[in-house]
């Protein structure tokens, strides 16, 4: 089967991780998508409702980190089928379930499997693809998430018209057990495995840089980059999740926007995230194919400072721009805006509105995709899991700062206040990176003859 060459491979293990991953992230969803036809049953609180949701967000987090470094150690296509079994063996047994304490209990287990799913596939992305493909594929995969948060609610309407609840719960965690086995057989650790020459993932290009060195995890910690890509992330992270959890109660109620604006706000931001994403990975692949990876500076830093410059002007314009009524003056949007407006039946502010959410989801996904491709690139080959789950729980934890510490400020201020401060944060932690560009980024162990 080798003779197949690296194309055919290539195909059918990300399309086994593609389906994989987009099952992960629909049966993590699964209760928020049945939650009317689920209260309307059982008798559910605010509070327990809460309780359920983030019993599985703290498992999550630490699932994901302990999967990183797991990666590291086990069989990656092991680690991610094992997770999406489990995955589908709780959400068979939570629509088994009617109490309270069973469903956080069973949303934890979820949550913990689900950490099981993102690092496996990174590195196995990493083992498979050149490095001036590897942003691209990446950031493809990654839209597996939009593609099962955007069809979800529509997949669970339209099997609750003749199905209750408990039958999708139970047929989309049946499924997941069937995959589980497809991706367990289809998917492949690395070319090794099927007789073909593992990649290469040293510069072609640059000052070159074995990547080969099996690194310990002391000399991981102690590269200053990783601590530079972590607070970069947290800040990424958090300010994209302050816009998210809370752009829409910003319009709504310190704006006078309606609720339907608001929600299209939403829809906006993350249809623009899609994009950005994939433009992210693509650009930045070309850079990489045009001058390599090197141990100082990386070529995915110009696009990823533009992006987050560009998540620092949308937020000012968000914040100063957005009134409650239609503006009286003719500002330039307004007019740039007019043919569109016309065309489309909307009003100027409200397009002026969708557009700066599309334009902040292009600028706030793209950084997240290249933070974590990064972080993954630039560590040692025998760490590149545990790298990436270090950047990515420093992002948990901003988006943690997101949730009540940001409603603290505008509590006792206004949301208006908050978005300016998660405004500095971002304008500070962009001018930092711009700074630290071109320090050392190839992480771990540091030979003797440095560059």
């Amino acid at each position: 089967m080798a003779a197949g060459g690296y194309g055919r491979y290539r195909a059918v293990i990300f399309a086994a991780m593609f389906v994989g991953y987009t099952l992960y992230y629909f049966n993590r969803k699964t209760f928020s998508f049945v939650m009317p036809a689920v209260m309307a049953e059982v008798p559910l609180g605010k509070d327990d409702l809460g309780l359920i949701t983030s019993s599985q967000s703290a498992a999550y987090a630490i699932s994901k980190f302990v999967s990183g470094v797991l990666s590291d150690q086990m069989s990656a296509r092991w680690l991610f089928s094992s997770g999406l079994f489990m995955v589908g063996l709780v959400n068979v047994v939570f629509s088994w379930s009617s109490t309270v304490a069973a469903f956080a209990g069973l949303w934890f287990l979820n949550g913990l499997a689900q950490g099981l799913g993102w690092p496996p596939c990174g590195k196995i992305l990493r083992k498979w693809f050149e490095p001036s493909q590897f942003g691209t594929w990446w950031a493809i995969l990654s839209t597996s998430m939009n593609l099962a948060g955007g069809l979800g609610p529509i997949v669970a309407a339209l099997v609750s018209l003749n199905y209750d609840w408990r039958m999708t719960l139970s047929f989309s965690g049946f499924l997941c057990v069937v995959v589980s086995f497809v991706c367990l057989v289809l998917i492949k650790n690395e070319p090794s495995d099927v007789g073909l020459p593992n990649i290469d993932q040293g510069a072609k290009k640059g000052k070159k840089g074995s990547s080969s060195d099996n690194s310990t995890l002391t000399e991981l910690l102690l590269s200053p980059y990783l601590w530079v890509l972590s607070s970069g992330y947290l800040v990424v992270f958090g300010v994209k999740t302050c816009c998210t959890d809370w752009g829409q109660l910003f319009l709504i109620q310190e704006r006078g926007q309606s609720m339907l604006v608001g929600s299209s706000y939403m829809s906006a931001l993350e249809i623009g995230g899609l994009v950005g994403s994939i433009a992210a990975g693509y650009l930045s692949d070309r850079a990489v194919a045009r001058v390599g990876l090197s141990s100082y500076g990386n070529p995915r830093h110009a696009l990823l400072l533009a992006m987050m410059a560009g998540m620092c002007v949308s937020m000012f314009l968000f914040r100063v721009t957005v009134t409650g009524e239609s503006p009286k003056e003719n500002h330039f949007w307004t007019v740039a805006l007019q043919p569109l407006a016309d065309l489309t039946g909307l009003k100027e502010h409200e397009l002026w509105i969708l557009t700066l959410g599309a334009v902040f989801g292009f600028s706030s996904y793209g950084p997240i995709a290249l933070f974590g491709v990064i972080a993954n690139e630039s560590a040692p080959a025998n760490l590149c899991g545990t790298s990436h789950a270090i950047v990515a729980l420093m992002a948990n934890v901003g988006g943690f700062l997101a949730g009540l510490p940001f409603s603290t400020i505008a509590k006792h201020y206004s949301w208006a206040t908050a978005f300016w401060v998660a405004e500095i944060t971002c304008i500070v932690s962009t001018v930092a990176f711009f700074l630290l560009r071109n320090i050392r980024t190839k992480m771990g162990r540091i030979p003797r003859k440095a560059d």
